[in-house]
């Protein structure tokens, strides 16, 4: 590449496949949402967890020039390379993250949708009581990575005030992304660890 000449954008998935984002705070309902979207599509839609690539596979602090966005991006495209729908889910702060999801959306050729769960910090910590981690980390830690209003700002992008309950943010998500649910839900089983 030449100085002044813009960098190739290299394309991911194909005109059927679709991504959906889903953003927010800890304790916001992220990961109960994206589970659930993913557990009701049955197969063929791949389950992307920030926190399982960064806290497990990389054990890495959620910090500037981390390596975390950059395996994010790459298990999100491998997925959508191999037709799978993707269901991406994380605090993904705005700050550290927005090049990446950017690249996502426009390097995606099907449908992409991002959503922002828009919950209070007294409400987090209110939800994050009754987590199974609740041990893991204080209120002091959540109050520190709390970001107010951490949306991206994007034509399309949906925003969920804190009221929306589970089943109406899968339902909303679920038709706004045109991602497919299984006819019968009693038919697909839990997903098991």
């Amino acid at each position: 590449m030449t100085q002044g000449e813009l960098p190739r954008r290299v394309f991911a998935g194909t005109p059927d496949t679709i991504l959906v984002c889903i953003r927010g705070n800890s304790g916001s309902g992220k990961s109960s949402i994206a589970r659930e979207l993913r557990r009701r599509h049955g197969r063929g839609c791949a389950l992307v967890e920030q926190d399982y690539l960064r806290r497990i596979v990389l054990r890495e602090r959620d910090q500037p020039g981390g390596a975390a966005p950059a395996l994010i991006e790459q298990t999100v495209r491998f997925a959508l390379d191999h037709g799978y729908h993707v269901v991406l889910e994380g605090i993904l702060h705005t700050s550290r993250h927005r090049a990446m999801l950017t690249n996502l959306r426009d390097g995606h050729r099907g449908r992409s949708l991002f959503c922002y769960l828009d919950v209070s910090l007294p409400e987090t910590l209110r939800r994050h009581l009754t987590r199974p981690q609740a041990s893991e980390f204080s209120a002091a830690d959540m109050s520190g990575w709390y970001a107010a209003v951490d949306v991206l700002g994007w034509p399309g992008e949906l925003v969920l005030p804190e009221a929306t309950s589970l089943e109406d943010a899968i339902e909303v998500i679920a038709a706004a992304a045109g991602l497919p649910q299984a006819e019968r839900i009693d038919d697909v089983p839990p997903i098991v660890p």
